[in-house]
């Protein structure tokens, strides 16, 4: 149930110190496993530059991959949310571009999706509508849509998102809706959910804009 309160815990782990869910039923879906570490054994070399390992040139796992580089190529320090550290942790120069690209989701664009924002909301092929703030829940894990009604989506059950753009605009890219496919819990037949602009065109579109980098990192976390 989205209405169950999440309880938090600090673990040590060999990476750093993790904020985590009490129960693991409640990790963000954006959240990333960490990963296994290439054993000390198996790893003579630097994985990026190939410098051999001694006593003074020692190795460093990088926190978001697990492999095994030189300071040199993993000298880099990040905050990595996605897997809940405490602290900025030692990545590899590859690995903290891509950490790097999603901070700005995580200061921006994620306090713009748990603000809201205003739409009309338009359920499967019914001809009804109804104007209704959505907006992401504070664990991450649902979309909340209030109006007359009150409904939600979770997110792990959405199957595509699509979003609606307006030919009028300037390119025609502004964003003035969203597509939405799901699965309603207890059912494995898919929903259609279609949200359009209402009062405030610009919070919407910033708004959908937000959701959009949300889904990218969504289906990401979905990957193999």
């Amino acid at each position: 149930m989205s209405s169950v309160p999440d309880g938090k815990k600090l673990i040590r782990s060999p990476s750093g110190l993790r904020m985590v869910p009490e129960n693991g039923a409640f990790h963000s879906p954006f959240s990333l496993d960490e990963p296994r570490w290439v054993p000390d054994r198996e790893c003579s070399r630097c994985m990026q530059c190939d410098t051999k390992f001694d006593f003074i040139r020692r190795k460093h796992h990088c926190r978001r991959c697990g492999r095994c580089f030189c300071d040199k190529c993993c000298s880099k320090k990040l905050p990595l949310p996605r897997m809940c550290f405490v602290d900025p942790v030692r990545q590899c120069s590859d690995c903290s571009l891509v950490s790097q690209r999603e901070l700005d989701f995580y200061d921006k664009q994620l306090k713009v999706l748990l603000g809201g924002g205003t739409f009309v909301v338009t359920l499967g092929t019914s001809e009804k509508n109804e104007t209704m703030t959505c907006r992401l829940s504070n664990n991450h894990r649902y979309l909340f849509l209030d109006g007359e009604s009150h409904f939600e989506v979770e997110l792990t059950r959405v199957s595509s998102l699509q979003i609606l753009t307006d030919p009028n605009s300037p390119g025609g890219s502004r964003a003035s809706g969203m597509l939405l496919q799901y699965k309603p819990m207890g059912s494995q037949d898919p929903e259609q959910l279609r949200l359009e602009t209402a009062q405030d065109h610009k919070g919407a579109a910033q708004w959908l804009t937000a959701m959009h980098k949300a889904a990218k990192l969504l289906y990401e976390s979905r990957d193999p």
